[in-house]
């Protein structure tokens, strides 16, 4: 076994026990967990489309934005944390329409803001928080899994060969297959009644997760870079690591909030959503 092998394995097993032990103690512990991704996320970001060198200013109004919204998760009032968030958002936005700063400044802030919410908001202060959150990772595990064995064994027509040219369109089927049987196991693990309901979820996050991944593949083609960062030994960047997820959290987000826009009812809690009850 060879020496990057090893790192890439031992960087691996510390993460995973890291972000389950995070994910079980919920809380504060979950909390803290989610704001450092998302600023982690918002410095790789910041660090790939040269925020800095643009706009000192934009980029200093992004990490205080972030720094607030951090705060505001872990010691503040959570009813304040959308409209605090789309505040800051649209405060950034602001110079973007102006075309005093790039669009990548108000769009790092919205990625990374709505990764640490996001993620945040799944877990929250129960014990369903921690089934859907590990609902949420089995999903997007499976997917990615499935999506690079599948791909490597079928092959066939790519999927985006302009953004990723590795994926292929039975890789993505495959892993979608992966991603709704394994969010369906781990419902059946924890409730006696599961309806299609979950499996619609599951479908919409594994397919999320894959976009995601396109996604952040797109933004280091188009600046010319190979990983995201080198923050974690063997594996790259944060942004390399959850790019499926985030999106995935996004979209049960998403769908949270629409599905009480829009009437269908009152979302008492992200967990109870994903699973229908």
């Amino acid at each position: 076994m060879s020496r990057e092998l090893q790192l890439r394995i031992a960087s691996a097993i510390v993460m995973i026990a890291v972000v389950l032990a995070a994910t079980w103690f919920g809380g504060l512990a979950f909390k803290i967990l989610a704001a450092g991704i998302g600023l982690l996320i918002y410095y790789e970001w910041s660090t790939i489309t040269r925020l800095a060198e643009n706009s000192i200013r934009a980029n200093a109004f992004g990490w205080f934005s972030m720094a607030v919204i951090s705060l505001n998760m872990l010691f503040g009032r959570a009813e304040l944390t959308v409209p605090l968030f789309a505040g800051l958002v649209v405060t950034a936005a602001i110079p973007a329409f102006l075309r005093r700063v790039s669009w990548w400044q108000p769009g790092g802030l919205f990625y990374a803001g709505l990764s640490a919410i996001s993620l945040s908001a799944i877990r929250g202060e129960d014990s369903l928080g921690f089934i859907a959150m590990l609902f949420v990772f089995i999903v997007v595990w499976s997917t990615d899994i499935l999506a690079y064995f599948v791909g490597r064994a079928i092959g066939g027509p790519k999927l985006a060969p302009k953004i990723s040219p590795g994926k292929t369109w039975s890789g993505a089927i495959g892993g979608t297959v992966a991603g709704v049987i394994g969010g369906l196991l781990i419902a059946m693990a924890h409730f006696q009644d599961v309806g299609l309901w979950v499996a619609i979820v599951a479908f919409a996050l594994s397919v999320a997760s894959q976009i995601g991944d396109l996604f952040e593949s797109f933004i280091k083609r188009r600046f010319g870079v190979k990983d995201s960062s080198r923050l974690i030994p063997g594996h790259g960047g944060v942004m390399d690591r959850v790019d499926g997820l985030v999106f995935a959290c996004f979209a049960a987000f998403f769908l949270a909030i629409g599905s009480s826009a829009g009437g269908v009812g009152t979302v008492v809690s992200m967990g109870a959503f994903l699973f229908g009850l």
